[in-house]
């Protein structure tokens, strides 16, 4: 885990990002999920009859790349052909949403490419890919793409008062014809950093990017001057690895991390354990298989990727022309090597398939925006593998929102009189806005309660765990500690906030925490407008004070009865009679305060 002085200067960086400009050009596409129940075979072939539950659509490629860096707090503006079809319609929308500055050119009768998937019990059964490739862009639709790119550029600069950083989302659909990759090079000098990530990267030397973002396949390919998808071709094994992987792998005496500290097998960019955070399964690439499932012939299975990749970083830079070689590899993490020789190294924990969707493109939005705004390799590393990490908790295409980021960190706050310590899983009104905007986009129930919480207790525990059942996804807002004192009682809370909310946070059925300053959340129920609206009692749902507000809201009111015997009063009540009587000469004063009212 990172120390807390490290976790202070990647969110240094987070913020230090805000509002910074990046021009996104490349393949765009739509991401289409449909999930689908399945009990039975049908009777003409052995195979699962689905009915269909619920269908989301999302950005994908090069436009997924411009959400991620609009969420983690850039200023994205996406420049890329589209037809004029409905998938066209629904990718506007997701961009609308997402609040990326939507600047795609229109080509009637080009289909927009569409990734659509079919699941079942969260298990991908089949794949479905549409839009042609050799459907080339017209040379009125290439000039068009010309000047959107000279416009969106002036327009971020303008905007931002910097040079922009450019991404290029380059996956072979077509999008990039050598007119525009012309231009692109032509005016390389227009932008402060560019990041590519490229399928086939033999076209972009001229480019000298600052990073570029290969998978194994992809690497593999370019030193061995294969075309994309050929076969047949041998990988050269260095020497030192013919015999088979090393374990660990140790490298080259003088060999070391990013900032100077010895390197292993397990040792992260900055020399320091990672544990959980930077863990993540990056799949290869969004239009074929994963890497995994890509090898070329002639590689030795026994050798180890990471250590095969650290040896040829240098020739991977001299081909891209690159500052920066990022070579990710799935299940094994990455290898990034810099333009001082030195090299660093992440890992990876698997997760299922269909959670790892658009988790490079979090990867690729996080890295260039921390190379943008300054940030040393390993930091930038670090959070590139921190912001996919935590975007593969679940089914459905990958974006890292930057409070979440935060959050992750461990540098999130409340609102208020918050907690005075950061507390990882509190994120603050404009983070819980943005993920519940993500939830609601993927159709999920949004529940929400509030209370003190301030010596947490079994009634608590089975109240949350009923109130999570009521949806998908529970959001609890707890009373900062002027506002439970307001309530209860000079001498509450027992616990302080940030006590209050790790706690909270540590239980699986809750999914947010917020804090509030005020006594009553009104104020966050008009923003999450909750689906369902929780309170503990035993009295009607209609004498809910907060009754009127969820329901002009859309909402359902709902009330869950306490466990009998089980408040935090009574324990509290408990803990002092005990006290009382295993210190009998304090017991009379303490008994007439808190018979009196004096101590609550």
């Amino acid at each position: 885990m990172p120390t807390a002085a490290q976790q202070q200067r990647m969110a240094a960086v987070v913020h230090g990002w805000d509002g910074r400009g990046v021009l996104i050009v490349g393949d765009a596409m739509l991401d289409e999920w449909r999930f689908a129940d399945s009990n039975r075979l049908c009777r003409e072939a052995p195979a699962p009859v689905l009915t269909l539950r619920r269908r989301l659509v999302a950005a994908g490629g090069a436009a997924n790349t411009a959400v991620n860096l609009a969420a983690l707090g850039g200023r994205a503006a996406l420049v890329a052909p589209v037809g004029t079809d409905v998938a066209a319609d629904d990718l506007h929308d997701c961009l609308d949403r997402a609040g990326v500055w939507d600047r795609t050119v229109s080509q009637p009768g080009r289909p927009t490419p569409i990734k659509r998937r079919l699941l079942a019990g969260n298990q991908i059964l089949v794949r479905e890919d549409e839009g042609d490739a050799d459907c080339r862009l017209t040379g009125e639709v290439i000039g068009e793409l010309l000047g959107a790119l000279a416009r969106a550029a002036a327009e971020l600069r303008a905007r931002t008062r910097t040079d922009p950083a450019l991404v290029i989302c380059d996956y072979g659909l077509g999008a990039l014809p050598e007119p525009v990759r012309a231009w692109l090079v032509r005016h390389r000098d227009m932008f402060a950093t560019v990041a590519l990530d490229a399928h086939d990267l033999t076209d972009w030397r001229a480019l000298a990017p600052t990073v570029v973002t290969p998978s194994f396949a992809e690497a593999t390919r370019l030193l061995d001057g294969a075309a994309p998808g050929s076969a047949g071709v041998p990988v050269v094994v260095p020497a030192e690895l013919a015999a088979g992987p090393t374990s660990p792998a140790v490298p080259p005496t003088g060999s070391a991390a990013l900032d100077g500290s010895p390197l292993d097998g397990s040792t992260p960019l900055d020399g320091s354990p990672l544990d959980g955070v930077g863990e993540i399964e990056l799949t290869g690439d969004e239009i074929g298989a994963a890497d995994h499932d890509i090898v070329a012939a002639g590689l030795d299975l026994g050798a180890d990727r990471a250590e095969l990749a650290r040896v040829r970083l240098p020739e991977l830079r001299a081909r891209t022309g690159a500052d920066v070689v990022a070579v990710t590899l799935d299940v094994d993490g990455a290898v990034v090597g810099g333009a001082d020789g030195q090299h660093g190294r992440s890992h990876a924990t698997p997760v299922p398939p269909s959670h790892t969707v658009g988790a490079g493109d979090a990867y690729l939005a996080a890295m260039t925006l921390a190379l943008a705004a300054g940030a040393p390799l390993p930091t930038a590393a670090q959070l590139a593998q921190l912001a996919a990490t935590i975007t593969v908790s679940e089914t459905g295409t990958c974006v890292c929102v930057r409070e979440e980021l935060l959050a992750a960190l461990g540098v999130a706050g409340g609102v208020g009189d918050g907690p005075a310590v950061p507390v990882p899983g509190l994120v603050d009104p404009a983070g819980l806005a943005a993920l519940v905007d993500r939830h609601r986009d993927a159709g999920r129930t949004i529940v929400f309660t509030n209370g003190c919480f301030d010596v947490l207790h079994r009634g608590h525990v089975r109240y949350l765990q009923q109130a999570r059942a009521l949806g998908d996804v529970l959001i609890v807002a707890v009373n900062a500690d002027d506002s439970v004192r307001r309530l209860k009682g000079p001498d509450r809370p027992v616990n302080p906030i940030e006590d209050r909310v790790s706690v909270l946070t540590a239980l699986a059925c809750v999914d947010h925490v917020v804090t509030f300053a005020e006594d009553s959340p009104g104020a966050l129920i008009e923003l999450v407008r909750p689906d369902v609206y929780v309170k503990g009692g035993d009295y009607p749902p209609e004498l809910v004070p907060e009754a009127p507000l969820v329901h002009d809201l859309g909402g359902e009111v709902r009330t869950l009865g306490y466990v009998p015997d089980r408040s935090t009063s009574a324990i509290i009540d408990r803990i002092r009679a005990h006290g009382l009587a295993r210190d009998p000469s304090a017991a009379s004063e303490d008994r007439g305060q808190f018979l009196s009212g004096e101590r609550r």
